[in-house]
C-alpha cells in the first residue's frame, strides 16, 4: 500500500472525493476552505444571527473566517463538512416547520 492510498483511505468521504476529483491538491485545499466557510456562514446564519449593525456582522464573519482556517485543517480527517450539512439540513427544516407554524396562528 503506497503512503497516498494510506491517507486517502483515513480521509474524510467528501474531502477524499474533493482531493480525487479536482485537476490539482492545492486546489482542492481551496474548495475544502471554501464549502467549509460557506457552510459555516448558513449555519451561523440559520441558527444564531440576528439583527447587528453592519460592523458588528463584519468582526464575526472575520472570526469566522479565521475559525474556518482551522476547520478546514481537521476537515482533511474528520468529518467537519458533513457534520456542517446535517446541521444545516437540521435549521433548514427547523425554519421551515416555523414558518409554517406562524402562518397557521396567523390564519386562525
Amino acid at each position: 500500500m503506497d503512503e497516498q492510498q494510506m491517507v486517502f483511505g483515513k480521509m474524510s468521504p467528501i474531502a477524499r472525493f474533493i482531493y480525487e476529483s479536482m485537476p490539482s491538491y492545492d486546489s482542492a485545499g481551496y474548495v475544502v476552505f471554501i464549502i467549509t466557510l460557506l457552510l459555516s456562514a448558513l449555519v451561523y446564519k440559520l441558527g444564531f444571527a440576528k439583527s447587528l449593525k453592519r460592523s458588528q456582522n463584519l468582526v464575526i464573519f472575520i472570526f469566522l473566517f479565521v475559525g474556518c482556517l482551522i476547520l478546514t485543517f481537521l476537515a482533511f480527517f474528520l468529518p467537519i463538512i458533513e457534520g456542517l450539512i446535517v446541521a444545516a439540513l437540521i435549521l433548514i427544516i427547523y425554519k421551515i416547520r416555523l414558518r409554517n407554524e406562524k402562518k397557521q396562528n396567523a390564519t386562525s
